[in-house]
């Protein structure tokens, strides 16, 4: 299939796109990797009026890891994420989740703030922002705001972005904890499709092994991702083991409200999440354990 007919538009500079995106309004779709907003143009599920290209736009491509965050730029490939060996130590749980997002190649043109910006509650990036609380920086001509990622994310394919917003950086918080753990998994009928299920988990512990911090969500399983700050705040100050995560799971899975497709019942989705949720949250806690 081919998408409806509409103007193109390329910005050379944020500012240049800012204004374009105030002049057509919610007539206007930004495209950058185009991973998401192709396919859906082509379905004639998005039909834009105006598609403003900010590929070109260098100051939205950066990657910086500081001492409490790492910041991106929008335009960042989700390649360029993966093969950073910083992010893969500093912050592992963003890159075991990006090995499971699609494929090589549309890892290489897709775009982890055009991941976001999209808000599929089943994919993997708005996951490990939710999970994480990772912070976006929005920019409309009018200027800039900050937002959590928890008020960000607000439905399917939904954010909290004005139409004449776009998101320029993502600010994914660093834990500084030193025996840190974590784990990204997902069921799908094939590896790169769309996740039925996913979890991820992050937990810390102190030289005598008891838990300092935990996190853990879900995704495609409501309509946004999940995340359950006041379930893992029970597991802080205790030594974790097998009747902790699985009861935090169960929990958590009772939590969700999934729906039904052709792909799999609420019924079924709710189960895997909590067997998921578990296998993550084991994972995690080994992982912090191996670290001396």
């Amino acid at each position: 299939m081919k998408a409806p007919p509409f103007e193109y538009a390329r910005a050379t500079s944020l500012a240049e796109a800012c204004e374009l995106l105030r002049r057509y309004g919610d007539e206007a779709k930004l495209i950058a990797g185009g991973q998401s907003l192709v396919p859906m143009m082509a379905m004639r599920l998005l039909r834009p009026a105006w598609l403003i290209d900010i590929n070109e736009i260098a100051a939205l491509k950066f990657v910086a890891v500081e001492s409490e965050v790492v910041r991106t730029g929008a335009c960042a490939r989700q390649a360029v994420l993966e093969r950073d060996a910083t992010i893969g130590v500093r912050m592992p749980l963003l890159k075991q989740a990006l090995a499971w997002v699609g494929h090589v190649q549309t890892r290489n043109r897709g775009t982890a703030g055009g991941s976001l910006a999209h808000a599929d509650p089943s994919a993997e990036l708005p996951l490990v922002a939710q999970v994480l609380g990772a912070g976006m920086l929005l920019r409309s001509a009018k200027g800039a705001r900050k937002i959590a990622a928890e008020e960000f994310f607000t439905g399917p394919m939904s954010t909290a972005m004005a139409p004449d917003e776009c998101l320029e950086e993502v600010h994914w918080p660093l834990w500084q904890e030193r025996r840190t753990g974590s784990e990204f998994t997902e069921l799908s009928a094939r590896h790169g499709d769309f996740a039925m299920v996913s979890a991820a988990a992050q937990i810390a512990l102190d030289s005598e092994g008891r838990c300092v911090r935990a996190a853990l969500g879900l995704g495609g399983v409501g309509i946004t991702p999940l995340a359950f700050p006041g379930l893992t705040a029970r597991l802080v100050g205790t030594r974790l083991g097998e009747n902790d995560f699985e009861q935090l799971a169960r929990e958590a899975a009772a939590q969700c409200d999934p729906g039904s497709d052709l792909h799999a019942s609420a019924a079924y989705r709710r189960h895997v999440a909590g067997v998921l949720a578990a296998r993550a949250l084991r994972a995690a806690h080994g992982r912090a354990e191996s670290v001396q």
